[in-house]
Protein backbone atom coordinates (compact mmCIF):
# COMPACT_ATOMS: atom_id res chain seq x y z
CA UNK A 1 0.00 0.00 0.00
CA UNK A 2 0.87 3.59 -0.43
CA UNK A 3 3.28 4.99 2.02
CA UNK A 4 1.13 7.55 4.25
CA UNK A 5 1.77 11.39 4.29
CA UNK A 6 0.55 12.82 7.39
CA UNK A 7 -0.20 16.36 7.99
CA UNK A 8 0.12 18.46 10.80
CA UNK A 9 -2.49 21.35 11.62
CA UNK A 10 -0.56 22.89 14.44
CA UNK A 11 -2.61 25.75 15.73
CA UNK A 12 -5.55 26.60 13.57
CA UNK A 13 -7.90 28.97 14.75
CA UNK A 14 -9.95 27.66 17.98
CA UNK A 15 -7.11 26.57 20.52
CA UNK A 16 -6.05 29.02 22.83
CA UNK A 17 -3.35 28.63 25.33
CA UNK A 18 -6.18 29.11 27.81
CA UNK A 19 -8.01 25.87 26.40
CA UNK A 20 -4.20 24.31 25.88
CA UNK A 21 -1.07 25.53 26.57
CA UNK A 22 0.41 23.42 24.34
CA UNK A 23 -1.23 25.74 21.74
CA UNK A 24 2.11 27.32 19.31
CA UNK A 25 0.51 30.84 18.88
CA UNK A 26 3.97 32.96 18.82
CA UNK A 27 5.91 32.90 15.29
CA UNK A 28 9.04 30.78 17.11
CA UNK A 29 6.38 28.61 18.97
CA UNK A 30 4.61 27.70 15.57
CA UNK A 31 7.93 27.09 13.55
CA UNK A 32 9.53 24.96 16.42
CA UNK A 33 6.11 22.60 16.91
CA UNK A 34 6.24 22.12 12.71
CA UNK A 35 10.16 21.39 13.12
CA UNK A 36 9.53 19.21 16.19
CA UNK A 37 6.19 17.16 13.69
CA UNK A 38 8.71 16.90 10.92
CA UNK A 39 11.32 14.80 12.70
CA UNK A 40 8.15 12.55 14.11
CA UNK A 41 6.90 12.06 10.59
CA UNK A 42 4.59 14.97 9.61
CA UNK A 43 5.41 15.62 5.76
CA UNK A 44 3.15 18.68 5.60
CA UNK A 45 2.61 21.52 7.70
CA UNK A 46 -1.09 23.67 7.03
CA UNK A 47 -0.08 26.76 8.44
CA UNK A 48 -2.07 29.30 10.52
CA UNK A 49 -0.79 32.41 11.78
CA UNK A 50 -2.16 34.38 15.14
CA UNK A 51 -1.75 38.34 15.38
CA UNK A 52 -0.07 39.94 18.61
CA UNK A 53 -3.79 39.34 20.54
CA UNK A 54 -3.01 35.44 19.62
CA UNK A 55 -6.12 35.96 17.18
CA UNK A 56 -6.62 33.77 13.82
CA UNK A 57 -5.35 36.33 11.04
CA UNK A 58 -4.59 36.06 7.27
CA UNK A 59 -1.94 38.89 7.82
CA UNK A 60 1.11 38.33 4.22
CA UNK A 61 3.90 39.17 6.67
CA UNK A 62 3.54 36.63 9.40
CA UNK A 63 2.74 34.11 6.95
CA UNK A 64 6.05 35.42 5.25
CA UNK A 65 8.30 35.34 8.54
CA UNK A 66 7.21 31.29 9.03
CA UNK A 67 8.21 30.48 5.85
CA UNK A 68 11.42 32.23 6.22
CA UNK A 69 11.86 30.87 9.55
CA UNK A 70 10.85 27.16 8.10
CA UNK A 71 14.32 27.81 5.55
CA UNK A 72 16.24 29.09 7.93
CA UNK A 73 15.93 25.58 10.37
CA UNK A 74 16.20 23.66 6.81
CA UNK A 75 13.10 22.40 7.62
CA UNK A 76 12.03 20.47 4.50
CA UNK A 77 8.43 20.04 5.80
CA UNK A 78 5.60 20.84 2.52
CA UNK A 79 4.31 24.19 3.46
CA UNK A 80 0.26 24.22 3.11
CA UNK A 81 -0.96 28.15 4.24
CA UNK A 82 -4.58 28.44 5.13
CA UNK A 83 -7.22 30.67 3.27
CA UNK A 84 -9.35 30.12 5.92
CA UNK A 85 -12.69 32.00 6.76
CA UNK A 86 -12.04 32.80 10.05
CA UNK A 87 -9.11 35.09 9.94
CA UNK A 88 -10.70 38.19 8.76
CA UNK A 89 -12.48 39.71 5.54
CA UNK A 90 -13.86 37.36 3.27
CA UNK A 91 -12.09 38.64 0.09
CA UNK A 92 -9.58 37.62 -2.07
CA UNK A 93 -7.63 41.01 -1.37
CA UNK A 94 -7.50 39.07 2.55
CA UNK A 95 -8.16 35.90 2.30
CA UNK A 96 -5.00 34.98 -0.75
CA UNK A 97 -2.99 37.66 0.09
CA UNK A 98 -0.45 34.71 1.30
CA UNK A 99 -0.57 32.87 -1.91
CA UNK A 100 2.42 34.24 -3.63
CA UNK A 101 4.91 34.35 -0.77
CA UNK A 102 7.90 32.18 -1.64
CA UNK A 103 8.93 28.96 -0.48
CA UNK A 104 4.65 27.93 0.03
CA UNK A 105 3.66 25.47 -1.63
CA UNK A 106 -0.16 23.96 -1.13
CA UNK A 107 -2.89 26.11 -0.05
CA UNK A 108 -6.04 24.79 1.45
CA UNK A 109 -9.48 25.75 -0.56
CA UNK A 110 -13.14 25.19 0.66
CA UNK A 111 -15.24 24.57 -2.26
CA UNK A 112 -17.97 26.00 -0.69
CA UNK A 113 -20.01 27.15 2.27
CA UNK A 114 -20.89 25.61 5.58
CA UNK A 115 -21.76 26.35 9.46
CA UNK A 116 -18.89 26.34 12.15
CA UNK A 117 -20.31 26.10 15.66
CA UNK A 118 -20.60 29.76 16.00
CA UNK A 119 -20.00 31.41 12.82
CA UNK A 120 -20.34 30.78 8.87
CA UNK A 121 -17.58 29.85 6.81
CA UNK A 122 -18.78 31.53 3.87
CA UNK A 123 -17.13 30.93 0.25
CA UNK A 124 -18.75 32.36 -2.80
CA UNK A 125 -18.31 30.66 -6.43
CA UNK A 126 -16.07 33.62 -7.30
CA UNK A 127 -13.97 33.95 -4.36
CA UNK A 128 -13.64 29.97 -4.71
CA UNK A 129 -12.52 30.73 -8.34
CA UNK A 130 -10.70 33.66 -7.84
CA UNK A 131 -8.59 31.93 -4.96
CA UNK A 132 -7.68 28.53 -7.42
CA UNK A 133 -6.98 30.86 -9.90
CA UNK A 134 -4.14 32.74 -7.85
CA UNK A 135 -3.16 29.27 -6.20
CA UNK A 136 -2.44 27.77 -10.02
CA UNK A 137 -1.27 31.54 -11.07
CA UNK A 138 1.90 30.65 -8.23
CA UNK A 139 2.40 26.96 -9.10
CA UNK A 140 0.23 26.09 -5.66
CA UNK A 141 -1.32 22.76 -5.26
CA UNK A 142 -4.94 23.18 -3.95
CA UNK A 143 -6.55 20.86 -0.69
CA UNK A 144 -9.56 21.21 -1.54
CA UNK A 145 -11.54 21.21 2.25
CA UNK A 146 -14.25 19.30 2.22
CA UNK A 147 -16.85 19.40 5.12
CA UNK A 148 -19.94 17.82 3.32
CA UNK A 149 -20.30 15.82 0.36
CA UNK A 150 -21.80 18.80 -1.44
CA UNK A 151 -18.27 20.32 -1.41
CA UNK A 152 -16.92 17.15 -3.59
CA UNK A 153 -19.85 17.88 -5.86
CA UNK A 154 -18.98 21.45 -6.21
CA UNK A 155 -15.18 20.73 -6.99
CA UNK A 156 -16.32 17.89 -9.43
CA UNK A 157 -18.20 20.79 -11.29
CA UNK A 158 -14.50 23.24 -10.76
CA UNK A 159 -12.51 20.71 -12.51
CA UNK A 160 -15.21 20.44 -15.16
CA UNK A 161 -14.97 24.05 -15.85
CA UNK A 162 -11.25 24.59 -15.77
CA UNK A 163 -10.97 25.99 -12.52
CA UNK A 164 -9.80 23.08 -10.41
CA UNK A 165 -7.25 20.66 -12.35
CA UNK A 166 -7.26 17.19 -11.89
CA UNK A 167 -6.07 15.18 -9.86
CA UNK A 168 -7.32 16.94 -6.72
CA UNK A 169 -6.06 16.79 -3.74
CA UNK A 170 -9.29 16.35 -0.97
CA UNK A 171 -9.07 16.69 2.93
CA UNK A 172 -12.33 15.55 4.33
CA UNK A 173 -13.05 17.58 7.25
CA UNK A 174 -15.34 15.06 9.53
CA UNK A 175 -17.74 15.88 12.36
CA UNK A 176 -17.13 20.04 12.77
CA UNK A 177 -20.47 20.78 14.06
CA UNK A 178 -22.98 22.32 11.65
CA UNK A 179 -21.40 20.05 9.05
CA UNK A 180 -20.72 16.16 8.23
CA UNK A 181 -20.41 13.91 11.21
CA UNK A 182 -17.65 11.99 11.77
CA UNK A 183 -18.49 8.41 11.42
CA UNK A 184 -17.61 5.36 9.86
CA UNK A 185 -20.82 5.53 7.39
CA UNK A 186 -20.29 9.07 6.63
CA UNK A 187 -16.52 8.75 5.50
CA UNK A 188 -17.15 5.79 3.42
CA UNK A 189 -19.56 7.60 1.43
CA UNK A 190 -17.49 10.83 1.21
CA UNK A 191 -14.40 8.54 -0.40
CA UNK A 192 -17.02 7.28 -2.50
CA UNK A 193 -18.06 10.40 -3.94
CA UNK A 194 -14.68 11.61 -5.01
CA UNK A 195 -13.52 11.99 -8.28
CA UNK A 196 -11.27 9.19 -10.07
CA UNK A 197 -7.85 9.67 -9.19
CA UNK A 198 -8.25 12.26 -6.31
CA UNK A 199 -5.95 11.57 -3.21
CA UNK A 200 -7.36 12.05 0.13
CA UNK A 201 -6.94 13.02 3.52
CA UNK A 202 -9.30 12.67 6.17
CA UNK A 203 -9.18 15.56 9.67
CA UNK A 204 -11.56 13.69 12.36
CA UNK A 205 -12.69 16.44 14.60
CA UNK A 206 -12.44 16.08 18.25
CA UNK A 207 -13.94 12.85 19.48
CA UNK A 208 -13.95 10.63 16.49
CA UNK A 209 -10.35 11.68 15.79
CA UNK A 210 -8.83 8.21 15.88
CA UNK A 211 -11.73 6.31 14.40
CA UNK A 212 -11.27 8.52 11.14
CA UNK A 213 -7.58 7.78 11.70
CA UNK A 214 -7.76 4.24 11.17
CA UNK A 215 -10.23 4.22 8.40
CA UNK A 216 -8.41 6.92 6.67
CA UNK A 217 -5.12 4.36 6.56
CA UNK A 218 -7.49 0.99 5.78
CA UNK A 219 -8.77 2.87 2.94
CA UNK A 220 -5.14 4.29 1.62
CA UNK A 221 -6.08 7.56 2.08
CA UNK A 222 -3.74 10.38 4.39
CA UNK A 223 -4.45 11.70 7.91
CA UNK A 224 -3.92 15.09 9.28
CA UNK A 225 -4.01 15.79 12.81
CA UNK A 226 -2.99 18.65 15.38
CA UNK A 227 -4.29 20.65 17.52
CA UNK A 228 -6.45 22.19 15.09
CA UNK A 229 -8.64 19.68 15.07
CA UNK A 230 -8.76 17.74 18.48
CA UNK A 231 -7.17 19.32 22.02
CA UNK A 232 -7.79 16.32 23.98
CA UNK A 233 -5.27 13.18 23.34
CA UNK A 234 -8.14 11.30 25.73
CA UNK A 235 -10.55 12.44 28.16
CA UNK A 236 -7.77 13.13 31.09
CA UNK A 237 -4.71 14.17 29.25
CA UNK A 238 -4.84 17.54 26.87
CA UNK A 239 -2.46 16.61 23.55
CA UNK A 240 0.46 18.22 22.00
CA UNK A 241 1.45 18.24 18.22
CA UNK A 242 4.12 16.06 18.96
CA UNK A 243 1.53 13.36 20.91
CA UNK A 244 -0.96 13.71 18.01
CA UNK A 245 1.63 13.10 15.27
CA UNK A 246 3.39 9.95 17.61
CA UNK A 247 -0.14 8.42 17.90
CA UNK A 248 -0.80 8.46 14.10
CA UNK A 249 2.51 6.68 13.76
CA UNK A 250 1.52 3.94 15.93
CA UNK A 251 -1.16 3.48 14.42
CA UNK A 252 0.08 3.25 10.75
CA UNK A 253 2.74 0.66 11.69
CA UNK A 254 -0.02 -1.50 13.30
CA UNK A 255 -1.74 -1.52 9.51
CA UNK A 256 1.39 -1.97 7.92
CA UNK A 257 1.56 1.66 6.27
CA UNK A 258 4.93 3.18 6.23
CA UNK A 259 5.32 6.87 6.35
CA UNK A 260 6.19 8.81 3.71
CA UNK A 261 8.88 11.88 3.53
CA UNK A 262 8.02 15.26 2.37
CA UNK A 263 9.77 14.22 -1.15
CA UNK A 264 7.83 10.94 -1.30
CA UNK A 265 4.50 13.09 -0.04
CA UNK A 266 5.36 15.40 -2.85
CA UNK A 267 5.12 12.76 -5.84
CA UNK A 268 2.15 10.87 -4.21
CA UNK A 269 0.01 14.47 -4.12
CA UNK A 270 1.09 14.91 -7.72
CA UNK A 271 2.72 18.11 -7.08
CA UNK A 272 5.33 19.56 -9.67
Amino acid sequence: MEKLVITIAHTGNVPTKELNPHTPVTIDEIVEDIKKCRELGAAVAHIHVRDENEKPTSKRELFEEVLRKLDEENVDIIRQVSTGARGGENTLEWRGQMLDIPGAEMASLSTGSSNFPTSVNANSPDLIKALATKMYDNNLKPEVEAFDVGMIDNAKRFIKKGILKAPVHFNLVMNVPGSIAGTPKNLLHMVESLPAGSTFSVSGIGRCQVDMIAMAIMLGGHVRTGLEDVIKYDKDTLASNSMLVERVVRIAKEFGREIATPEEARVILGMK
